[in-house]
């Protein structure tokens, strides 16, 4: 390990040199009360930033080990921390100085959900933070001087300001921490209560924008729960919590048109993840393998079984192994609930203003007209108690124009001015008023869950363009391929699409082999990454991952459905 001196003694050797001298500087280095590592020097100042590390030890960073005493706690406070890190860059950090990423310094980003990341790791001995830079020039020369500047003096400012206890605020932070842990515990209380999902009295579900994920400021009904479906939780820091309970089963979320059903349910999609303080939705919590559903018009699809939805296509068409590169609305929404159960899931989440109307129902006057025979679709109403009394798999439903779905809900719920009533009995007493007289079509069949297991050679980019490079939130580029991820709705992080990208990587090396199945491969590496941390799916040895955020096993899987170039066989 060199002295901070040494640094700056090489600094000053290379200024005015061509920007690869700065590959000089890569090393360890001794600053008093932190160790510095700069892993990785970019080779051109319009390139990927460098990588750089801070390891604090706790003797200096002062953190009670209270507040990282388990995992939860532990996620909390790293993502305050990364939080804290940012909010100090914007601060002390001049940005943009010279030419390209020249003067930069950032953190991976983060947005309203608590996530495990990379960005820092905590524990008994110490602190690791890890950051990019960028290394400043005037073209491609060593601006020495601007980067002495960074290193001695805006980032050691950067980590005394973020990373020291005594610097932060307390009580913020032990907020954070304690909601984490409130979380964690809410999560696995609902479901010992026999609840899906629940929803906080108070809680401030509106968003501010389709592309402001933060709560809408002016105009939002807190939200109230039913007396009928009101329950109550104790937690460990929030104490005594009342809210809108859930049970397992079929729900309903009905009522006018801007009345907020979409809205509540897309909190409770959004549910599978922690909040932070200040959401709004920070007690609004969902069973954690709850599968957002909707139809999904040009996917591809290999070899799902959709029989229990969709059989006797024209041409003889196999749905016991269906495959297509082009799939339509009702055998794409199919496709994604057999690939949901296929993976693991106890509920699903449907909006009726994304789903195909042929798949979710067929009224009593269409069946009169077309006879089942040729009608290929059993809807989903009448495989929704199937899902439930066969499997186990709950439904909610947001239905706006098909009252027949009264008939086998054990709920309804409507939202009347954001405010949502329980209105079972109502509803129950009009599907008796107006009976449709629609036949239930396959009703009581099994449904079978068929696993396929994914031929290696199928994911081979050798020869071809071999980058696996995430592109925004929606979009990873494997070799040629393009994945589209548009229509994953449970995805709420680029870093998370990151992570995915190199989580197939880690998969086909070391799990995919032509015999496991998809279920078994994904849940290998969930269990690795639980165990080992997000660190091992990083293809580069020595390189800190900073720029990961943790994925479900369901977002990876749906992840590995929809790169067209996947080939698989099913495990008969």
């Amino acid at each position: 390990m060199k002295d901070k001196t040494r640094l700056e003694s090489i600094l000053r050797s290379i200024d005015g040199r061509g920007y690869k001298a700065y590959k000089d500087i890569q090393g360890v280095y001794d600053f008093g009360s932190f160790i510095l590592y700069i892993d990785h020097v970019q080779g051109d100042p319009f390139a990927a930033p460098s990588r750089i590390r801070v390891l604090m030890p706790q003797e200096v960073a002062g953190f009670p080990a209270t507040l990282y005493s388990s995992r939860p706690r532990r996620k909390g406070l790293e993502d305050y921390l990364t939080r804290q890190l940012a909010k100090n860059i914007a601060r002390f950090v001049k940005g943009n100085r010279g030419t390209g990423k020249s003067g930069q310094i950032s953190v991976i980003s983060t947005g309203q959900e608590m996530l495990n990341r990379t960005s820092v790791i905590i524990n008994s001995t110490g602190i690791e933070a890890r950051l990019s830079m960028g290394l400043p020039a005037q073209g491609r020369r060593v601006l020495a001087g601007q980067a002495a500047d960074m290193f001695f003096i805006e980032l050691p400012r950067l980590v005394e300001r973020s990373l020291v206890y005594r610097n932060l605020d307390g009580e913020g932070l032990e907020k954070q921490v304690n909601l984490a842990e409130d979380q964690w515990v809410l999560r696995r209380k609902i479901e010992e209560m026999g609840l899906v999902a629940f929803v906080a009295n108070g809680s401030i579900l509106p968003r501010r924008s389709g592309v402001d994920d933060r709560p809408l400021q002016r105009g939002a009904v807190p939200f109230v729960s039913p007396p009928e479906l009101e329950v109550e939780v104790g937690l460990p820091h929030a104490g005594r919590v009342k809210g809108m309970g859930i049970p397992r089963g079929i729900t309903l979320i009905v009522g006018g048109g801007y009345h907020g059903k979409s809205t509540l349910l897309r909190a409770i999609e959004r549910g599978v993840y922690d909040h932070i303080p200040g959401d709004g939705r920070e007690f609004v919590v969902t069973v954690e393998d709850a599968v957002k559903i909707r139809a999904e018009d040009g996917r591809r699809v290999e070899k799902v079984d959709i029989s229990p939805f969709i059989s006797n296509l024209p041409g003889g068409v196999s749905t016991g192994a269906f495959s297509t590169d082009n799939a339509s609305g009702s055998t794409s929404q199919a496709t994604n609930i057999m690939e949901a159960l296929e993976v693991g899931t106890s509920l699903l989440l449907l909006d009726e203003d994304t789903s195909a109307t042929n798949f979710m129902i067929r009224d009593a006057r269409m069946q009169a007209l077309v006879h089942k025979d040729s009608e290929p679709i059993t809807p989903f109403i009448d495989r929704v108690v199937d899902l439930y009394q066969q499997l186990g798999v709950s439904t909610i439903i947001v239905v706006g124009g098909s009252g027949d779905y009264f008939d086998v809900a054990h709920r309804v719920i409507m939202m009347d001015r954001f405010t949502p009533k329980d209105v079972t009995k109502r509803a129950k007493e009009i599907a008796l008023e107006f009976a449709t007289h629609r036949r239930r079509e396959a009703a009581g069949l099994p449904i079978c869950i068929t696993h396929r297991c994914p031929i290696p050679q199928s994911f081979e980019i050798e020869g071809r363009k071999q980058k696996i490079k995430s592109r925004g939130l929606d979009n990873i580029q494997y070799g040629y391929t393009n994945l589209e991820l548009d229509d994953v709705e449970q995805l709420v992080d680029a870093n998370q699409t990151r992570a995915i990208g190199d989580i197939i990587r880690y998969a086909v090396k070391n799990y995919v082999d032509g015999k496991a199945t998809l279920r078994e491969i994904v849940w290998k590496v969930h269990r690795d990454i639980e165990e080992r941390g997000l660190d091992i799916i990083s293809p580069f040895k020595g390189l800190h991952p900073g720029d990961y955020a943790q994925p479900r096993p369901q977002e990876i899987a749906a992840a590995i459905n929809r790169l067209r170039i996947l080939e698989v066989r099913q495990n008969t």
